[in-house]
């Protein structure tokens, strides 16, 4: 292997679909191939390709289609199945996950996975079609309706209250079905349990003989987010977290703090220590009021002070300080309000924190508050919420955002294909993209296509969200089976499939829908590697090793190797049209193998195109993950308001950075 700056160089040495089919039929279909297969177990991934005379670019158009018409495609592809070598769109290739032993995947479980999302999927959309047809008999009465003023969102409560047991039975969270708005306020009445004894290596005092284990007492107040993904914790739009017995300061604190995707912000701690002068109010009130501490009985500025006043002869009244406002086994009563500016955090009636709002984080999105922790909780109330369902709000963006429709698919070549993977119930990710790097001059003129992948969500109503949203922006393409983490390399695969079949793209590009993609840059980063064939740019990482523990853990079954094979990362890379289609030509013959990380798929596929021709690997950090780093191509972490700020500094300074805390 030959490297040069920037980049890696080596020599030469997932199909989408829309399937309606019922459980019945899919189950026929599935004995079929396995009779055909007769040894190798083999999943069928329908083509999404239907290229008719009258729209034959427009795949986008799937959700329209009647589920007999499909039918009728997957009997044709069963009895004329693809010429050798082509890929016939109507179709059912195989996607053979045992006959490559290289890398000795554990076949039977992902196989598993992909047929049971697969079948559940089926159903699913059996549902939509089923409810639309339902739809359409009561639209009348509904327009009706519509006419006369009266609006179909179900009101929501102005209040909410659990007892402390009936807080602990719902696993101590309090669902607000319409959100937060501006006056709305949390009051939890609770008592923090003793401290008990912790392993905390970090923590714990330095010196010889020295215990690690420390005594700890502290609970955390957060207020949550929608939750992204099955398997994936919701957003922190707030989080509260009193500690007792301190952390490593080894004093009582209360940090604040948000957290998207497991990205968490800077923390803002609160130590005793009154906020300076210079530090900006919110709602006109200190981020952190002062209160006595351990380590003096005053606090330094009221000690100078009171000397100072003794000195002169002057006995003027001193200011009064509080104790820190927890103490283990004593009752409180905490409130946390949504000001103009911020989170005002009010303890047995005083102010003692304030938390000004986070850029991507609004009240209005919240869907819950959790508690958790060493607390006793006694009650918890939620006062002045608002009363319109948040569904409301999607059905006037749909009707509002006529400018915001994707252009039609052009007939020639173009540029660069982008593949937007996202979630069913990311629409407020979505808008946000449509609003902003969507509106690209490349793109909006066609040279450059972007298209968002999803698959479909186990819930009948954000399915029939997600069809209505795709039928009028044009800019969705929904895949046949549910969504689930470890299968996301099916939408990979969907995304080059019609980057080189829908369209003609040179290049193909995936990222995530939390990405900001500067597009203008990209292309241009691209034609400065003047490389037309078997180009893989991205932020590349090599050597690395598979997480045996925790989260990301992958199993020896699943990868036994030592290291993964140089990859890029997830959130932004790009292939050449000639790896795409090395790729697809491998899920034709059914020898393409598929690993539950789709990113390291990637990797691999581009391996084993390299073993036959030339790969240039073209490393750059700009494929970053934020939108505070200069020169930036991509962005990650993104959330919506996050994606509006970047494309605001992007039309006025030309740089397009936002840095927040």
């Amino acid at each position: 292997m030959k490297k040069t700056y920037g980049r890696v160089e080596r020599g030469s040495g997932h199909g989408g679909g829309c399937c309606c089919l019922g459980r019945k039929r899919c189950t026929q279909a599935f004995l079929v191939i396995l009779t055909l297969g007769l040894v190798l177990l083999t999943i069928q991934i329908p083509q999404f390709m239907d290229m008719e005379e009258t729209n034959s670019r427009e795949m986008e158009n799937f959700p329209s289609t009647t589920l007999g018409r499909l039918k009728r495609r997957i009997g044709e592809s069963l009895k004329k199945p693809a010429e050798k070598g082509s890929v016939h769109r109507r179709s059912l290739d195989k996607l053979d996950f045992s006959s490559q032993k290289r890398i000795n995947l554990n076949d039977t479980s992902l196989q598993r996975v992909v047929q049971q999302a697969w079948l559940a999927g089926a159903k699913a959309w059996q549902e939509v079609e089923d409810a639309i047809i339902r739809g359409n008999r009561t639209a009348v009465e509904a327009n009706r309706t519509k006419a006369a003023g009266a609006t179909t969102a179900e009101p929501c409560p102005a209040f909410l209250s659990m007892t402390g047991k009936a807080f602990e039975n719902a696993g101590l969270v309090i669902f607000l079905p319409c959100g937060l708005m501006f006056g709305s306020a949390i009051t939890l009445v609770g008592k923090p349990r003793e401290a008990h004894m912790e392993f905390k290596p970090p923590i714990a005092r330095v010196g010889e003989g020295v215990s690690q284990y420390v005594m700890v007492s502290q609970f955390v107040m957060e207020l949550q987010g929608l939750k992204v993904v099955d398997g994936e914790d919701p957003p922190r739009i707030l989080h509260i977290n009193p500690r007792l017995r301190g952390d490593w300061s080894w004093k009582p604190v209360i940090e604040h703090n948000t957290c998207y995707r497991g990205q968490w912000g800077t923390a803002q701690r609160c130590e005793g220590w009154q906020a300076p002068d210079e530090e900006e109010l919110v709602d006109g009130q200190l981020k952190c009021e002062k209160w006595l501490r351990e380590d003096d009985s005053k606090p330094q500025d009221s000690k100078k002070s009171w000397w100072l006043n003794r000195s002169i002869g002057h006995s003027g009244e001193e200011s009064l300080v509080w104790d820190y406002p927890f103490a283990e086994g004593r009752l409180f009563v905490l409130t946390v309000s949504a000001g103009l500016e911020g989170f005002h955090l009010m303890i047995d009636g005083r102010h003692i924190t304030s938390f000004p709002y986070r850029l991507g984080y609004v009240v209005e999105e919240a869907t819950g508050v959790s508690v958790g922790g060493d607390v006793e909780v006694h009650s918890v109330m939620v006062t002045s919420l608002p009363t319109m369902h948040p569904s409301y709000y999607n059905e006037l963006i749909l009707e509002e955002g006529e400018m915001w429709k994707a252009p039609k698919l052009p007939m020639g070549q173009i540029e660069l294909f982008v593949g937007i993977m996202s979630s069913t119930n990311h629409f407020a990710e979505r808008m946000a993209v449509r609003k902003t790097w969507l509106q690209s001059p490349l793109i909006r003129s066609s040279r450059v296509v972007a298209r968002f992948f999803v698959a479909l969500h186990a819930n009948k109503e954000i399915n029939l969200q997600v069809k209505k949203e795709a039928d009028y922006y044009r800019d969705m393409v929904v895949l046949p089976f549910i969504d689930r983490y470890d299968i996301v390399v099916l939408k990979t695969i969907a995304i080059c499939q019609f980057g080189v079949e829908n369209v003609t793209a040179k290049y193909v590009m995936k990222c995530d829908d939390d990405t900001f993609v500067r597009v203008e840059r990209v292309l241009e980063e691209v034609k400065a590697a003047a490389v037309g064939h078997g180009l893989y740019m991205g932020s590349m990482n090599e050597f690395h090793r598979p997480l045996r523990s925790g989260k990301w853990a992958v199993t020896y079954e699943d990868w036994p190797e030592r290291i993964y094979p140089t990859y890029a990362n997830g959130p932004g890379y790009i292939l050449s049209e000639d790896i795409v289609r090395y790729i697809l030509s491998e899920k034709t013959k059914g020898t393409l193998r598929l690993f539950k990380m789709e990113d390291v798929s990637v990797g691999l596929w581009v391996g084993q195109y390299g073993r036959e021709k030339h790969v240039q690997y073209e490393h750059s950090p700009r494929f970053a993950q934020a939108g505070c780093v200069d020169h930036y191509l991509t962005a990650h972490y993104q959330s919506p308001r996050q994606m509006l700020c970047l494309w605001k500094k992007l039309l006025t300074t030309k740089e397009g950075k936002c840095c927040h805390g």
